[in-house]
């Protein structure tokens, strides 16, 4: 396994999250423990999670599930960084979602309680709550750290704007402010390109790119229809509209000898300011079929032939203005 540093700290994370989305609604709590307990067998240190995870308000069901694998114990806490989100609503009430400091602080206690842990290590604002202000957002920050509840602090689907006015906020206080950002990335979607990442640069944040496969458009989607897997009726409609682009794509790959699934991560792990791309396996092959990205080398030449497949963007203004 290779480990980074996330952003500008001294933290060490392994290039690869181990996300756990599928941890309850589509992986049974058995299959999800064998899977993180492989993921620590290869040398992955970093799980991603979230409160809302699990998609039945207010359970918080696969932090539930991450708790229970940490009480059996063996290091397994000891070797996590763990990074969990808020915002979504965990209940019908008023203040029981979103980044007002109220809600900050109950979110964090419930997460802790769930995991069966003292702290968290990254805890990350799963979105911008524009009707809270960054003064009050890092003041409740603040005081989990004051209290060792958690460690660091990230960031999820932010503007580049918003990366910087909550960076410019913290500064003002003299904190450490964020130090990742989770975006939405992948060949397909590149609009982080545009301001995310240089922000990201600048901020000295860790980008944490989320659907890193496209929700499996770049996961050799046309080899399995063709065997016969069925596909969903949202990746039936996304490869309507990519068809000529993923047909390119998986031909490349064919050329280069490998996995469509691996040349897309592996991609990602070129790319400027990226961290770490969140995979989410749903089984053990899954994961060991991922880890394999690790191993693809991608040249200049073969860069710029995926540029040509899937067009990303320049830096802005550039991308519209000279």
């Amino acid at each position: 396994m290779e480990y980074t540093q996330l952003g500008r700290t001294g933290l060490k994370v392994s290039r690869l999250c181990l996300g756990t989305m599928n941890f309850g609604p589509v992986t049974t709590e058995d299959d999800s423990f064998a899977i993180m307990d492989h993921a620590h067998e290869l040398g992955i240190n970093f799980f991603d999670t979230a409160d809302v995870y699990g998609w039945k308000k207010g359970e918080g069901i696969t932090e539930n599930i991450i708790g229970r694998w940490f009480a059996q114990g063996g290091g397994r806490r000891e070797k996590t960084v763990i990074a969990t989100k808020l915002y979504g609503p965990m209940g019908d009430w008023p203040n029981e979602g979103r980044l007002s400091a109220l809600h900050i602080r109950r979110a964090c206690d419930a997460s802790l309680k769930r995991m069966q842990t003292d702290h968290i290590d990254l805890y990350q604002a799963h979105h911008v709550d524009r009707d809270t202000p960054f003064e009050e957002f890092w003041e409740a920050m603040d005081i989990l750290k004051q209290q060792g509840k958690i460690l660091y602090v990230g960031s999820s689907n932010f503007a580049g704007w918003h990366i910087a006015k909550a960076q410019e906020e913290a500064r003002r206080r003299g904190t450490v402010g964020l130090v990742s950002e989770q975006s939405h990335y992948n060949l397909i979607v590149r609009a982080a390109e545009l301001e995310v990442i240089p922000a990201a640069e600048d901020y000295g944040l860790g980008l944490i790119p989320w659907s890193p496969l496209a929700g499996g458009l770049l996961g050799g989607v046309l080899r399995k229809i063709d065997k016969g897997r069925s596909a969903s009726e949202t990746i039936v409609k996304e490869l309507d509209r990519h068809r000529d682009k993923i047909e390119r794509y998986e031909a490349f790959c064919d050329e280069l000898g490998e996995d469509p699934a691996n040349v897309g991560l592996a991609w990602l792990l070129h790319q400027r300011a990226v961290t770490a791309p969140i995979i989410g396996p749903r089984t053990l092959e899954q994961l060991d079929g991922t880890v394999k990205a690790l191993e693809v080398t991608l040249d200049e030449k073969a860069l710029a032939r995926l540029d040509e497949i899937f067009p990303g963007f320049k830096t802005a203004p550039e991308e519209y203005a000279w």
